[in-house]
């Protein structure tokens, strides 16, 4: 019953984003509405759901493997690569939409691979210092080149902030394969992210072996992570908010989690995003609205003690 719930809201909110906006309900009898939902509105919605479903599933699986609700899919670093990448490209001029989106994504898969080999020595909290450590530094080469780029400053940090407003069928192109690719890998291994979840000696006495489905893991995740970014920019909260709520409903075994996460990222994704659209006259990056609502989640989660 909670299964069939979850994958109604999500029709519905896929629904309310193509038929729903500034202009209000669409008139398929008006071809100049109709073309706006099936050419922009169609690709939007299904660009958000693909994001989400993507971010959650990265989400829960970074979860398991630090063993901690509140890690996220940027905890490699990929974000930070990603906007430095596109902060760069926007900067040179090299500005055009699949420019940007190679950019983001080549850095990101870098970033994550750096951070890999420079905490892989150690167990899985040496990468995550690897990770705040990278995204740092990245983070202070963005805002040098926000800096010096004084025309296409608005640009930067629009793209920073995370946005559908630029969604195409291109994109949903782009980004369709490593979802598929990695949220399938990441279903047939539910069982080992339940063993991962209960720690590393409990993984290898059942079987597992640790080292080639960490470095596989983090592989899927940078994959499902750095495509996202690169066709919507940064949209944080989401890899926490979406799994965390999933685990109240349904526990901790991922057979049950992780599906559910990837559904309810579909249905909460699109529905950000008609918010962002008629909240005002003009549009709200998503990356904003996530936050204002991951927020106080966030402080929620704390004070229940994780």
């Amino acid at each position: 019953m909670k299964v069939l719930l979850l994958i109604l809201l999500c029709i519905i909110s896929m629904f309310l984003g193509v038929f729903l906006g500034p202009a209000g309900i669409i008139d398929f009898e008006d071809p100049v509405m109709r073309s706006l939902a099936l050419d922009y509105r169609l690709p939007r919605t299904i660009l958000a759901m693909l994001v989400g479903a993507a971010l959650a599933s990265s989400g829960c699986a970074m979860q398991a493997f630090f063993r901690n609700p509140l890690a996220d899919p940027y905890i490699l670093g990929v974000s930070s690569a990603a906007s430095a990448g596109a902060a760069i490209a926007i900067s040179i001029g090299f500005a055009a939409t699949s420019n940007i989106i190679l950019a983001a994504f080549v850095s990101s898969l870098l970033t994550s691979f750096a951070v890999y080999r420079l905490g892989k020595r150690g167990e899985s909290y040496a990468i995550l210092l690897a990770g705040i450590a990278v995204a740092s530094f990245l983070s202070g080469l963005t805002a040098i080149v926000i800096y010096f780029s004084q025309e296409s400053v608005h640009e930067i940090l629009f793209w920073t902030m995370g946005s559908f407003s630029k969604a195409s069928w291109q994109k949903v192109t782009i980004i369709l394969f490593p979802f598929i690719l990695g949220t399938f890998y990441l279903i047939i291994n539910t069982w080992n992210l339940n063993a991962v979840l209960l720690g590393d000696e409990h993984a290898k006495s059942l079987g597992l072996d640790i080292e080639k489905f960490r470095r596989e893991l983090i592989a899927v995740v940078s994959l499902l992570t750095s495509a996202s970014v690169a066709v919507c920019g940064v949209i944080g909260f989401v890899g926490i908010i979406v799994p965390h709520t999933m685990r109240l409903i349904f526990g901790e075994s991922h057979q049950k989690l992780l599906p559910a996460a990837i559904i309810f990222g579909m249905t909460i994704m699109p529905f950000v995003d008609l918010l962002s659209r008629i909240s005002t006259s003009g549009e709200i990056p998503v990356g904003a609205m996530t936050a204002m609502i991951g927020a106080p989640f966030f402080i929620y989660v704390l004070r229940r003690g994780l």
